[in-house]
């Protein structure tokens, strides 16, 4: 679901992963027709950091005594 927030509305995508500041800037970005492409590819990609983020967290969790 995140994922086509993030191909169709890119900044909400970085809102959804408490990264509002991101969002503001993408949302600038997303304005201008050109900006759209650049702006999806971003969302998608820190989309993607976000879940490695989680994973690794995790990961540690269990690790941990």
């Amino acid at each position: 679901m995140r994922l086509l927030l993030a191909i169709f509305l890119p900044f909400l995508a970085f809102f959804t992963i408490g990264r509002p500041f991101a969002g503001i800037i993408c949302l600038i970005l997303q304005i201008t027709v050109l900006g759209w492409v650049p702006a999806a590819i971003w969302a998608v990609y820190a989309l993607s950091q976000y879940k490695t983020d989680k994973k690794i967290e995790a990961a540690l969790a269990k690790r941990a005594p």
